[in-house]
């Protein structure tokens, strides 16, 4: 019989670990199967960076934390979501919604977006000062799409492709433009360009507030269990450093200074070592 490759054993065995971290098994949730039938072909732009796990992970908390600077998109965090008890559930929720809407079956993909279509209907209520706030507001959820489609492409250009032509980024925001305008979004930026004038036209609307620098806080600070966590801190310092620098001044964030180097060789080998086990390639996806 012949002996079992230690490696190829080592590469199992860390493929099913991340596998585990981004699917809850006590649900039965198994990984997102690529599909023929997904509304996005194979090796386009969206597809390729939002395979990448650990990127993702920087991009996702980076924008999380700008996205809790507007008020409404905090506020119906705090009112309707148990995020400061279970941080890593509303991530894993995230990450498994962008992971069917780009890779899974287009019915699947519209089964996930009817679904989220139907919380936000549901997320309505006031803010301290008597303005009301709605999940289904179009202008919000163009500020929660934009922070995304931004940090997700800015963390894959810093950490894995840095050299990906300005016309697959442009692209690629067209392509994630599909999914926005199916949640509700408007406008929803097509290209890199709309997207950072976007951006910068909604500037106006954020605000700093003790509660928005609470969330930050959980994003940076609070610590999951198992390797993931002894990761965590490196992806955090990586995400905050990702952010402008007025947002991290509004949430009462340092820059990571001398951590960002570590935190960057970090966040950098341990993509390397996940796209290797997975068996990726930059400029490949499933």
């Amino acid at each position: 019989m012949a002996r079992p490759d230690p490696i190829e054993f080592a590469r199992e065995k860390l493929v099913d670990s991340v596998r585990a971290a981004f699917n809850d098994t006590a649900k039965g949730e198994q990984p997102v199967p690529p599909s023929d039938e997904a509304y996005f072909a194979k090796d386009t732009p969206i597809r390729m960076v939002h395979a990448d796990v650990v990127s993702m992970m920087v991009g996702g908390m980076a924008a999380l934390l700008l996205q809790m600077l507007h008020p409404h998109a905090l506020r119906g965090v705090l009112d309707f979501s148990n995020f400061r008890q279970d941080m890593h559930g509303r991530l894993r929720r995230t990450a498994r919604f962008i992971a069917v809407t780009t890779y899974g079956h287009r019915d699947d993909a519209d089964a996930a977006i009817a679904r989220v279509n139907a919380i936000h209907a549901r997320v309505n209520g006031t803010l301290p000062d008597g303005t009301p706030y709605s999940a289904t507001n179009a202008c919000i959820l163009a500020w929660v799409h934009v922070t995304e489609a931004l940090m997700f492409l800015e963390a894959w250009l810093t950490h894995v492709r840095p050299q990906m032509p300005m016309a697959e980024q442009d692209e690629y925001f067209r392509q994630f433009a599909l999914i926005a305008r199916r949640l509700g979004a408007d406008p929803v930026p097509e290209t890199k360009a709309e997207a950072l004038a976007l951006f910068r036209d909604m500037r106006g609307e954020l605000r700093a507030s003790p509660e928005a620098r609470e969330v930050a806080d959980l994003i940076v600070k609070r610590r999951v269990d198992g390797a993931t966590g002894a990761v965590q801190p490196f992806l955090a310092n990586a995400a905050v450093d990702l952010i402008p620098p007025f947002a991290r001044t509004m949430l009462a964030l340092e820059r990571p200074g001398w951590q960002a180097t570590p935190s960057k060789l970090v966040t950098d080998a341990l993509g390397g070592t996940l796209r290797w086990a997975f068996r990726q390639k930059p400029g490949r996806s499933p």
